[in-house]
């Protein structure tokens, strides 16, 4: 209940009140404190709203935790916090590739909507419009103290800049690390790697082996700095999209090499942040949510993870790509020590974090639903999801209904030789790398060791082929019928460049000249 509840509850039953006050004011004044408390957010906490703190990996399978099949390497802090909390099987990313990933999860909507597709780069003039009303902005209007630490990737000029939106504090990057002089294919026409704090860079080229730890004591010290105050904490880590970097400690550690290292110190990171709560007995009140941006990147070999089960990876909207692995612990309230199948996207983080503090929801339209049920086990509780949409691009290519999934005909990068190593792409030096300014399919193919192959309407039962290798289209016609009924009227709103449709409710990106 909050103070302006208990200010009208206890005057209310005051004997002064009872006596002395007009009977149309008593009615008036016991029905302002009825409705303050019918609109209290969900968790009716005594104390303050809760503090949320999300960390996102970069390019982490989902076979990458110890939990979900991770071998030669070992999670202990990403376990034990499944163990306290729910470990969600059938999570999603909207589209499985850096900027329309995080666009997608911080505005609630598909990255279509607010048109940020693929991926940015150091040339990109365009990033999330400030009109969009991003999730830390609206923990900010709440009174959070507000901070993120990692990778940003939405936009690289300081008008799109996330003290621009929502942050009180910043210390990171402003897009993959791959765009920087150890880019695998094109490090000749990079430019020095800038990090910053704030608005301002600090350092150029940093040294990579030692980012993750930074993140982690800056992460770490705003906790500290914040532990009086509620606080949303975003933790976007760098690690392990490629170039992969550990440091001096972790390097060496694992029978698994460098990527087993990377992995064992991101997840020592995670470890810091949650004993640093732990410490300062903000556990029982902090929601955690972990998640990656999107699954591996396969041509990248031994220095890129595992989807496990899973058909292809990053860059495609088969199952690798875009479901990902997750765990949300929040003590007495998040059940702990399950597994959740309900199918959910990180589009719905926004709505439902906005329900469970609640805080005022964007004003335009957003794609993501309410989720806050799935999440806190309620009985018989199922996802708000009737279909989840999955764009490659601009083009609509596949939606997943309960246990079905079909994809439209549509083009994909597949690994195109064996897996790389040493860091360098498949088929490596025998491509010819198209610039970084070259943003379709076929360019991005040549620079990471892809081929594009292509595939025809296909129906697929995840429930017994999570792999996607059974096209049973033919078998199922009215299950393929249902879906295709399903998509055309996001096609209709979100454009669909593989059937010509152009969305009626597209909204622009921001651009600089």
């Amino acid at each position: 209940m909050n103070k302006s509840c208990q200010a009208a509850l206890a005057c209310s039953l005051s004997p002064q009140f009872l006596f002395a006050t007009p009977l149309n004011m008593k009615i008036y004044l016991l029905a302002l404190c009825l409705s303050v408390l019918l609109s209290a957010p969900l968790w009716a906490a005594e104390t303050r709203l809760p503090n949320v703190v999300m960390i996102v990996t970069d390019d982490m399978g989902y076979a990458d935790l110890s939990s979900q099949g991770a071998k030669d390497f070992a999670t202990p802090n990403l376990d034990h916090l499944a163990k306290q909390g729910t470990r969600f099987t059938d999570f999603y990313v909207a589209q499985p590739v850096c900027t329309a990933s995080r666009a997608a999860f911080l505005s609630g909507c598909y990255p279509n909507r607010v048109s940020l597709q693929g991926a940015l780069n150091h040339t990109s003039k365009n990033g999330i419009h400030p009109d969009e009303y991003l999730l830390p902005e609206m923990f900010k209007d709440m009174g959070y103290a507000t901070a993120g630490m990692g990778k940003w990737h939405l936009g690289t000029v300081i008008d799109f800049w996330p003290t621009r939106n929502g942050f009180d504090e910043w210390f990171g990057t402003p897009y993959s690390n791959d765009n920087t002089k150890y880019h695998p294919v094109l490090a000749d026409e990079m430019p020095p790697f800038p990090l910053y704090e704030g608005e301002a860079v600090i350092e150029l080229d940093p040294d990579q082996s030692m980012l993750t730890k930074r993140i982690t004591q800056k992460a770490v010290s705003f906790i500290e700095r914040n532990a009086e105050r509620s606080f949303f904490l975003y933790v976007p880590h760098i690690m392990p999209h490629v170039p992969i970097f550990a440091s001096e400690e972790f390097r060496g550690r694992t029978e698994h090499g460098l990527y087993g290292d990377v992995i064992e110190e991101v997840d020592w990171s995670i470890g810091e942040i949650m004993r640093t709560l732990d410490r300062l007995k903000l556990t029982d009140n902090t929601l955690v949510i972990f998640f990656s941006d999107n699954g591996p990147w396969p041509s990248y070999g031994e220095h890129a993870g595992s989807a496990g089960p899973f058909r292809e990876g990053k860059l495609t909207t088969f199952e690798g790509g875009v479901r990902v692995p997750c765990i949300m612990r929040w003590p007495g309230h998040i059940p702990a020590g399950r597994v959740c199948d309900e199918p959910l996207m990180a589009i719905d983080l926004v709505p439902t974090l906005t329900k469970l503090v609640g805080g005022k929801m964007p004003s335009k339209k957003i794609d993501g639903l309410d989720a806050s049920a799935v999440l806190l086990g309620e009985k018989n509780a199922h996802s708000p999801h009737e279909a989840l949409f999955f764009y490659g691009g601009t083009g609509l290519q596949a939606v997943r209904s309960g246990k079905w999934k079909l994809h439209f005909p549509h083009p994909y990068i597949t690994v195109a030789g064996e897996p790389g190593k040493g860091g360098k792409p498949s088929n490596w030096g025998k491509n010819q790398a198209q610039s970084i300014t070259q943003s379709g399919i076929e360019g991005i193919a040549s620079r990471h060791g892809g081929r594009v192959e292509k595939i025809e309407l296909s129906l697929f039962d995840l429930s017994s082929d999570p792999g996607e290798t059974k096209n049973v289209a033919a078998q199922h016609p009215e299950v393929v019928a249902r879906l295709k009924k399903l998509a055309e009227p996001i096609r209709q709103e979100l454009g669909d460049s593989l059937t010509g449709v152009e969305g009626t409710g597209i909204r622009e990106a921001g651009w600089v000249k």
